[in-house]
């Protein structure tokens, strides 16, 4: 490997403008000869900076709409020509290539394109085919060439070169590299994910995954654990968007848990009232309605008051200062919201260690997306779970049908259990959670422990009976056998929804008759695991 090498000719093409012209006119002043295309050319000209034209350098014009302007072997092989070696000295004499030692290239707009709706030939037209090219090459070459393709890292470029007299270090150029194949990949990913969606190519023979660092942590799940965020590009409102307006950094485990509350309160409409969710280790420990959100608030709240100590709370409307009151009231370690309005911001100013953040909307919980998991030697891919259902799809099988009361806190307590890790079971009344059964073995199992939680709640809240008295319940997956539907029953459950299906549907059916519970079915699961 090299040492040093001396930046003398730089070839600049970039789609995003920013911090252009300051870098030509720092490398000119560093008596760098600057080689350019197109755009770059003319706006370093504007500037006043002498610019000689790629073609000039090729010996033929820009063509076929700027298809083809640097693919030519006086280009690359001004990048790809190893320096000390004979051979390629003496090709580049005899075909007059000079020797480019800076490429800095950013690439055409693809992911912006195809975030605003563009239609398949626009997007096509802004797949970049010499930028990649050129990148890769000098990348290849970095013992010899530096290649920049971030505007991040234009300081870097020239606090190198000062550091050795106009050059810059093995090391340095090493990194470049690694950052170039890198953008490389994640443009390739970009483009094969959008055809196959483009082309309706459900599963890809090959399927890339890329994402952009947003923040280095001090650990991951556990402090022994080595952990950073990448975001994917996408502009879904949420924590990954998110504006924070105070608090620390955030870890692992807040990323983990305030995804999970923002994605649960989105399955509320605004329109519809205020909704609160709280969370705590990726499972719901309290999620409700009010008339105003500081009620949504307090009721969500009461469902697990133990549990919401130290947890995330998510609202469906912008957070305002009599919620922002209450919500101080206890610790929290992050409230996402879509908005805040400047007397909530003055409330939370004296918790300097909850985390604010700002979303400017929520998230379609119909949309489409796609979620990744690894396992070990490769990851499973799956359409998001945004199942919904309204009413009309609900399949009454029992003797008494739900009344409208027991209907809506039914469908409110369905969309809680499809956040909550399965076995899941939800108590719901009058639009709050009352008790929540998460992650158990046995389905039976989350129905008691919901049920004893409501027991312990109201001991807390001096009630005479725990809120599962007249409550409904939810179940993600079928019931097996009678034993968990009876016990939601002794709880005082008066209605269920489950999906149905098991081959013992008929005994479950039989056990919420005798026990004068209404039952529905959705026909549709909601696992989470």
């Amino acid at each position: 490997m090299s040492d040093a090498r001396p930046i003398r000719r730089a070839l600049l093409s970039v789609s995003d403008k920013e911090g252009l012209v300051d870098l030509g006119r720092a490398l000119a002043a560093r008596g760098v000869e600057l080689l350019s295309t197109g755009g770059t050319a003319h706006s370093l000209r504007q500037a006043g900076l002498e610019v000689v034209d790629v073609a000039e350098v090729t010996g033929f014009p820009e063509m076929m709409d700027g298809r083809v302007k640097t693919l030519h072997p006086k280009v690359h092989g001004g990048l790809l020509a190893l320096r000390d070696n004979d051979e390629h000295v003496a090709a580049m004499t005899e075909h007059g290539i000079v020797e480019i030692d800076l490429l800095v290239v950013n690439l055409y707009p693809f992911e912006a394109t195809v975030a605003k709706g563009a239609d398949y030939d626009t997007c096509i037209e802004n797949i970049d085919i010499g930028g990649p090219a050129m990148i890769r090459a000098a990348a290849k070459n970095h013992a010899y060439v530096t290649v920049v393709v971030d505007v991040e890292d234009y300081e870097k470029l020239l606090g190198d070169m000062d550091q050795h007299d106009g050059a810059t270090c093995p090391k340095f150029r090493k990194k470049l590299a690694q950052i170039a194949y890198a953008r490389t990949a994640a443009y390739d990913a970009a483009v094969s994910t959008w055809m196959a969606q483009a082309i309706g190519v459900e599963t890809p023979r090959r399927r890339a995954v890329a994402g952009t660092l947003a923040q280095t942590m001090r650990y991951g799940e556990n402090p022994h654990q080595k952990a950073a965020f990448y975001r994917d590009g996408s502009s879904r409102p949420g924590v990954a968007t998110a504006v924070q307006h105070q608090g620390k950094e955030l870890s692992y485990n807040n990323i983990n848990d305030t995804d999970a509350a923002f994605e649960l309160v989105a399955e509320f409409d605004p329109a519809d009232g205020p909704a609160c969710a709280i969370i705590k280790h990726a499972n719901p420990c309290g999620v409700a309605r009010g008339a105003t959100l500081a009620e949504a608030y307090s009721r969500a709240f009461d469902c697990d008051r133990t549990s919401a100590f130290g947890g995330i709370i998510a609202l469906n409307q912008p957070l305002d200062g009599p919620t922002a009151e209450r919500i101080a009231e206890i610790f929290t370690e992050v409230v996402i919201a879509p908005d805040a309005d400047e007397a909530a911001k003055r409330v939370f100013e004296a918790k300097k260690n909850l985390r604010l953040l700002t979303t400017g909307g929520l998230p379609d919980p119909l949309a489409a997306a796609t979620t990744i998991r690894q396992v070990s030697g490769g990851y499973l891919v799956q359409d998001k779970d945004n199942g919904h259902i309204t009413a009309e799809d609900l399949k009454v099988v029992t003797k008494r049908a739900p009344t409208e009361a027991e209907l809506r806190d039914l469908l409110f307590a369905w969309k809680v259990a499809k956040h909550v890790k399965s076995n899941a079971i939800v108590y719901v009344k009058d639009a709050a959670t009352v008790g929540v059964g998460a992650g158990q073995m046995s389905r039976v199992d989350s129905t008691r422990i919901a049920a004893r939680k409501s027991q312990d709640m109201a001991e807390v809240l001096g009630l005479s009976a725990p809120l599962t008295q007249g409550s409904v319940v939810a179940s993600d997956a079928f019931f097996p056998f009678p034993d968990g539907l009876l016990t939601a029953a002794e709880a005082g459950a008066t209605a269920v929804i489950q999906p149905g299906g098991s081959m013992r549907d008929d005994k479950v059916i039989a056990a919420a008759d005798e026990a004068g519970i209404a039952m529905v079915f959705s026909g549709m699961r909601h696992f989470r695991h």
